[in-house]
């Protein structure tokens, strides 16, 4: 049996992911969680063969969360599972160290055939994010401005473009408000915007808020 982490901050969801694996003999729950925190206490408490993983939960997170899981030792291979169908965000993700992307649309069998090939050591792409990334200009100039960002950058604008203050951020991510505010100049210049308004706009443009 393959031990799963269902890693994700919704009732419906972690309930319904149980129910599939139970209709099967190949997935146990071997735990759930609905923060970072959380994952990494059962991390240490071991015993788990993949982590199950929304992109977007309280606390430590996305990028962040999957780079502290690689950090652990005998660390356990990640598969995010996410509403974000965004090409942006899967690359981020998977150059973090996740083992595989899939969006939540997808059916059970392309779940269940992801699970089985990142646990066997394999990497996993969702089909339509595949395909857009074939055919994707690699020409860096092309490319939108957020995917210029660097990693925490990107996590910044997406915290503030959901209406957290610059101190809720800073409380989120466990760090200063001084380091907040340069990483909000910073990506204000890069992509040329005078105030949040503007910020929020390209956000919406670009499906950037959960």
């Amino acid at each position: 049996m393959i031990r799963v982490l269902i890693a994700d901050d919704h009732a419906i969801m972690r309930e319904g992911l149980k129910q599939l694996f139970a209709l099967g003999k190949e997935v146990t729950v071997a735990g759930e969680a609905i923060n970072g925190g959380q994952v990494l206490d059962a991390l240490h408490a071991g015993g788990i063969d993949l982590v199950l993983l929304d992109m977007t939960m309280p606390g430590v997170s996305g990028v962040n969360l999957i780079q502290r899981i690689r950090a652990h030792e005998s660390y356990p291979p990640v598969l995010v599972l996410s509403m974000h169908n965004e090409l942006p965000i899967a690359r981020r993700a998977l150059a973090a160290g996740a083992a595989g992307y899939l969006t939540k649309d997808n059916k059970p069998e392309t779940l269940m055939n992801a699970i089985r090939k990142v646990v066997a050591g394999g990497r996993f792409i969702d089909p339509e994010l595949a395909e857009q990334m074939v055919f994707e200009s690699s020409s860096s100039d092309q490319r939108p401005p957020h995917e210029l960002l660097s990693d925490r950058e990107f996590h910044i604008l997406r915290l503030l473009v959901r209406g957290k203050s610059v101190n809720q951020v800073a409380e989120e991510l466990s760090i200063s408000n001084k380091t907040v505010s340069t990483h909000k100049a910073r990506l204000m210049q890069k992509m040329n915007f005078q105030n949040n308004a503007e910020l929020v706009r390209y956000a919406i443009t670009y499906n950037l808020i959960e």
